[in-house]
């Protein structure tokens, strides 16, 4: 069976068919491959009506790539709650929708070209489909759910797929009738079989490793087989055929010629791509990617002559011709990337920007512009059907292109963040038209096939010229993005750098412009002063060079807006008539020291006279500069600081913020529930996954004082996680907050490189560890300034069950940690922390809490009371007053008791747990009467400021 890729009565390259003769893609001839006839050598299946069939098989077929597209739409909406939403995005385009339409069309375009059906006909066709859709399912899920074996076992299917489906297409060529033609089913051959090496690759990847340049390589030998070798091989290979089709007129003569030339340069920079990824060999990557375009020019060159003659107009083509220009930006784009990035992580993460473009830009616009052409094919029809399928699937051709073709020019560019997502709403809701056109199209058939019109069995594509477009078709899909802008920027005109004072003072403009690169090191600009000729004009370009978001706030009301690890942004910041101190507004950033200084220099002042600028002089004794102990003094305040960085003196302008509100006798009211300190047993499992959802919630911390609290999961201190030694832990970190922020488990030990790093909001990464060594553990984050983080909410405990832990009656859990009070509702007070000077020490979050919801037991049971320091900076002394502890174990040992007795003294005990910052241990004790003991903090300025509570026991 075969899909016309021609007018009828013509041979692909434009010339007429033989008297009598069956020419693939049409239904002139009486016998053929068209027809269910039997070719030389050829498999032939039963009978059957042809055109009634061949509408069902593609409508059920392209069903499935319609589906995959319906899922990418509906992640893309709801993609602030969808874990990995970013990785499934790309997948469920590429490994979804992409590779199942290459499995069918590659199957019916090797019919055409070899003039003959494929081994197994249609029922094979389906079981290789319903087979890679199931593998792609699986690795999803496996992907998802962070399991390895299912990974594995996805991915072993779909590479299996592919080469089943290349050793048809090998069988089929056998006999083949069009040698001519026939060598174009080779560029199917070898792209099916990167397509199982990518999957191998993309296997190895998904594995959880510490070692980042490893994971690198093979990140860079996945994009480059499957994106390069499996897409893009199909693609260019179908082009050769059918752009000239899709443009209605004849096939450059020299076009299959130069095509079999560039399958072989293109298969060997693809190769090459590989194996310098796999060496880590920077050169070779970019140099297969410079092979590559090299045959990309070779095969698009008859393209392009063909083109010149008739421009192409409608959706399908203009879509096509726009995609091979995003694959050699793209293509173009790996090569340079690899080859300047001073390490190959840093590679992988420049490389993330290309996944947008690839994916939406290349493959998924080519692929919707081919369907939208073959349309017909799938629907079936007579000639009033085939125009009306094409009306429809060609509505807005012009606008629509322009559109998503411009959103995602915006979205390469350093564009402010929320103009980044009003515009690739856009683009999604431009490609999302193609479900809207065809639900349109099927409703146009049936309407049609209702009246009777037209053979529906016979199914063609109409000749001649395509209908010419509105001119005002792009001014349409240019004036739709410029609103998006419109709208990102209104939503944020800060980030846009709108609303900036002054600066000039009562200086008048030289008419000079002096332009600074400040880059960021560490929780520094770099430089952190710049001197300016008064009167000139300052353009300072921010470029984060740092780990985490950061963005640049000038004291006139100029800013950056928050730029994500590697953006540029310019900041104009107007004439420079005075001094004006700048800042990252980010919270505890300023106070980390990422301070800035701009100093207008007049002419007796010494500085530079010519426009320049001075660098970085080193500390001035500016407002904000940084002291010796690595924090910032804030003598001008804290004017300009967001309300994430609220500092003291912000406090101090709020009469005495959140701490002023402090009442620690006060009932926290009716319904108050404390954090539950109950500590269930450990999991039967040996395996632990927990998604740890970074959010930032407002909760209150002592009776009537709120603060915003940065938690994972929704809770400070977080879930306590349990198990013993050996077990497996399989975190995935979610990054729902406004900043960068990473986790750190104590209890594994790993190189923290990559699973340690910062994630911009959005981001999800795994963390895998295995738990050598017991005891209880902190986790927190780790993102600077670690102090600030882990202040506002961002720690949690880990037990690992020491061997042969005895069962107790009660076990508990308490984490303490300090708590700075900044302004009511904001984050914690960077200038206390930095001080050391808290306002409140409480037991798992919230002061006294255990004064009001008491901690249960009986005369006579056994309690072990785990307790852990998260600091940021104090100590502990856990001390449960009237009682003793006989088992003291501190740090991974047993100090007093336990299973061996430790001290060999029956009749020793102890009386509190000393503990510093990130240390934990655990006691247990028995109480000896009914009554009500206090537990408490026995530094005794900390119980004061909360770290105190009541065991209630009863008879």
């Amino acid at each position: 069976m075969t899909i016309p890729v021609g007018p009828p009565n013509a041979r692909p390259d434009g010339g007429a068919a033989p008297a009598g003769a069956s020419v693939p893609g049409t239904h002139a001839g009486p016998v053929g491959p068209a027809h269910g006839g039997r070719a030389s050598g050829s498999w032939s299946g039963p009978p059957r009506r042809p055109g009634l069939d061949r509408r069902t098989w593609h409508v059920r077929a392209n069903a499935v790539v319609v589906a995959w597209f319906v899922a990418t739409f509906a992640v893309a909406v709801a993609h602030r709650w969808v874990p990995e939403y970013g990785w499934l995005l790309v997948h469920l385009t590429l490994l979804g929708a992409v590779t199942s339409a290459i499995l069918i069309w590659s199957s019916h375009f090797a019919d055409t070209l070899l003039g003959r059906p494929a081994p197994g006909g249609q029922p094979f066709m389906v079981a290789r489909l319903a087979a890679h859709n199931l593998g792609a399912v699986v690795v999803i899920a496996g992907i998802l759910t962070a399991t390895d074996a299912v990974t594995v076992a996805g991915g072993a299917l779909v590479g299996l797929v592919g080469l089943v489906h290349g050793g048809v297409i090998l069988r089929q060529r056998r006999g083949a009738l069009m040698a001519r033609f026939g060598k174009l089913s080779l560029f199917y051959v070898a792209a099916v079989a990167f397509l199982a090496l990518g999957a191998g690759f993309g296997v190895l990847l998904a594995r959880a490793s510490a070692d980042a340049v490893a994971q690198a390589h093979l990140y860079v030998g996945h994009v480059g087989t499957m994106l390069l070798g499996f897409v893009g091989l199909t693609v260019l290979g179908t082009l050769v055929v059918l752009w000239p089709t899709m443009l209605r007129t004849k096939m450059v003569p020299g076009a299959p010629l130069a095509a079999g030339r560039a399958l072989w340069v293109l298969v060997g920079g693809v190769l090459a791509v590989a194996a310098g990824a796999l060496a880590g060999l920077a050169p070779l990557v970019s140099a297969g990617a410079l092979a590559y375009l090299v045959g990309m020019a070779l095969l698009v060159r008859p393209m392009v002559t063909i083109a010149r003659s008739r421009p192409p107009r409608s959706f399908a083509t203009l879509s096509a011709a726009c995609a091979v220009g995003w694959a050699a930006f793209c293509v173009a784009a790996l090569g340079i990337v690899v080859l300047s990035a001073p390490a190959w992580p840093d590679a992988v993460e420049s490389l993330g920007l290309l996944a947008a473009p690839f994916a939406a830009g290349f493959a998924a616009q080519v692929l919707l512009g081919a369907l939208s052409y073959l349309a017909p094919v799938m629907l079936g029809g007579g000639p009033s059907v085939v125009r009306a399928v094409n009306e429809e699937m060609d509505r807005g051709a012009v606008a629509r292109v322009v559109t998503l073709n411009l959103c995602l020019v915006l979205f390469v560019l350093p564009v402010p963040s929320l103009v980044r997502v009003t515009t690739s709403m856009l683009g999604l809701a431009a490609m999302a038209t193609f479900l809207l056109l065809l639900a349109r199209a099927l409703l146009a058939r049936r309407r049609l096939g209702r009246r009777g019109d037209g053979d529906l069995l016979a199914t063609g594509i109409p000749t001649g010229p395509p209908p010419a477009r509105r001119r005002l078709g792009g001014a349409w899909g240019v004036g739709a993005v410029a609103l998006a802008v419109v709208l990102g920027v209104a939503g944020d005109p800060a980030a846009a750098g709108l609303g900036a004072g002054s600066a000039a003072g009562e200086v008048a403009a030289t008419g000079g412009t002096t332009t600074v690169q400040v880059t960021v090191e560490g929780m520094r600009f770099t430089p952190s002063v710049i001197e300016v000729p008064a009167g000139n004009e300052l353009v300072i370009e921010l470029t984060n060079t740092g780990t985490d978001v950061h963005d640049l706030v000038l004291e006139t009301g100029a800013t950056t807006g928050r730029l994500s690890v590697g953006e540029t942004r310019t900041l104009d910041a107007g004439v420079i008539g005075r001094d004006v101190d700048g800042w990252c507004s980010v919270a505890g950033h300023r106070q980390m020291g990422m301070t800035l200084q701009i100093v207008a220099v007049g002419p007796d002042d010494g500085g530079p006279a010519d426009g320049g600028s001075s660098g970085s002089t080193g500390s001035s004794g500016s407002t904000g500069s940084a002291t010796a102990g690595g924090h910032a003094s804030t003598d001008a305040g804290a004017a300009g600081d967001d309300a994430r960085g609220v500092t003291g003196s912000d406090a101090a302008a709020d009469g005495a913020g959140a701490a002023g509100l402090l009442d620690l006798m006060a009932d926290p009211g009716e319904g108050f529930e404390a954090h539950d300190a109950t500590l269930p047993p450990a999991p039967g499992a040996s395996v632990h996954e927990l998604t740890l959802t970074v959010s930032e919630v407002q909760a209150e911390v002592a009776p009537g004082v709120t603060q915003e609290r940065w938690t994972f999961n929704g809770s400070a201190p977080g879930p306590t996680l349990r198990g013993k030694v050996g077990d497996v832990f399989d975190i995935t970190l979610v990054n729902d907050g406004t900043i960068g922020h990473s986790i750190d488990f104590h209890a594994g030990a790993l190189a923290p490189d990559r699973p340690m790093r910062t994630i911009a909001p959005g981001e999800s990464l795994t963390y895998r560890f295995t738990a050598t060594r017991s005891g209880i553990w902190m986790y927190h984050c780790s993102t600077m300034p670690m102090s600030m983080h882990i202040a506002n909410g961002m720690f949690g405990a880990v037990i690992i069950d020491p061997p042969n832990l005895q069962p107790v009656d009660h076990e508990y859990v308490l984490v303490q940690s300090e708590m700075y009070l900044g302004a009511v509702g904001g984050p914690a007070d960077a200038d206390k922390i930095a001080a050391e000077e808290p306002d409140l020490v409480v037991f798992n979050g919230y002061a006294n809490q255990y004064d009001h919801d008491r901690l249960p037991a009986r005369v006579g049971e056994t309690v072990r009371v785990w307790v852990l320091d998260a600091g940021p900076s104090r100590g502990s002394s856990f001390h449960v007053v009237g009682g003793q502890f006989d088992t003291v174990y501190s740090e991974g040992a047993y100090q007093l008791g336990g299973p061996d007795g430790v001290g060999g003294d029956p009749t020793g005990g102890a009386q509190v747990l000393p503990l510093t910052a990130a240390q934990g241990g655990f006691v247990e004790l028995t109480f000896p009467e009914a009554g009500n003991y206090p537990f408490v903090s026995h530094a005794m300025v900390d119980a004061e400021r909360g770290a105190h509570g009541y065991f209630t026991v009863t008879d």
